[in-house]
């Protein structure tokens, strides 16, 4: 009889216990779990550290060892930004196969002629907002090197940042422009971490619409007579109007042949300006 009750007892108990591992969290108690990895995998996410006291695989060293960054697989090449909320969206990964000497600048300079995407309104309209933002409190709004820094009434910059509107930038190419973006030059630093792979060309259009301001050409969707270089992209409505009727006149057995001419023509050639290059 004593051994029944003894039974008993402890049954009851571990009942009690088990119930008691497994409440449901309400009023001011977050609730307990029994086996809490099985609900709450020890994951690691680079860069992102989340330990948290209910980890029974390792000590806090070891987890944020486990999060931190590794190298990646050998031979990968990463090409595009990554869609993940976790990642920015401003460090894309589009390559860039100059390297960051007066060699490579000036190689640069010569080969990446145009910029691989058309001028359009909005193109330049969102080069003037990520323009006035990083590169307008040295250049100055105007591009005419008289930023918020090069003021009197708080020390004189130390050197006199490019003049965006001269001829020497004017005529200079677009790749000149996009290896001082990617890698800064004098006391100019590095933008690349700042602008996406399409912004930093967006931004030399807008330099370059500041430069036809100046000189009194033209420089948006429609006419281009600052340089022979950018292509305008026209009246997109109406090029899609033209599309669609060379689509019905030609039939369904060319069906993709009236798309021809509007292809993909943003990767022309890898261009930049250098307009920030002489900070």
């Amino acid at each position: 009889m004593k051994q029944l009750h003894t039974y008993t007892l402890t049954l009851i108990i571990g009942m009690m216990l088990l119930l008691a591992s497994c409440s449901r969290p309400g009023g001011d108690s977050t609730g307990s779990e029994f086996m809490p990895d099985m609900a709450h995998s020890i994951a690691y996410e680079s860069n992102y550290y989340n330990y948290y006291y209910n980890n029974t695989w390792g000590s806090e060293e070891d987890y944020y060892k486990y999060a931190q960054p590794r190298l990646p697989v050998n031979g990968t090449i990463p090409r595009r930004k990554a869609d993940n909320i976790s990642i920015s969206s401003v460090g894309d990964n589009t390559p860039y196969y100059y390297g960051d000497t007066e060699e490579e600048r000036t190689r640069a300079t010569k080969e990446l002629i145009n910029n691989p995407y058309p001028i359009t309104d909005a193109a330049i309209a969102n080069g003037k907002e990520l323009y006035n933002i990083n590169c307008a409190i040295c250049h100055g709004e105007k591009g005419d090197g008289n930023g918020y820094l090069v003021r009197d009434n708080g020390g004189v910059y130390p050197v006199q940042p490019a003049i965006l509107t001269n001829d020497e930038f004017v005529t200079a190419s677009n790749g000149r422009y996009y290896h001082s973006i990617m890698y800064g030059k004098n006391l100019m630093g590095s933008y690349k971490d700042k602008l996406a792979y399409k912004e930093r060309w967006d931004v030399i259009h807008y330099i370059r619409s500041l430069q036809a301001k100046e000189k009194k050409v033209d420089y948006n969707q429609f006419s281009n007579t600052l340089n022979n270089i950018d292509r305008p992209a026209g009246e997109l409505k109406q090029v899609a109007e033209l599309s669609k009727d060379s689509h019905d006149d030609h039939g369904h057995s060319d069906d993709h042949s009236s798309h021809s001419d509007h292809g993909d023509h943003s990767h022309d050639g890898d261009h930049s300006h250098d307009d920030h290059d002489n900070h």
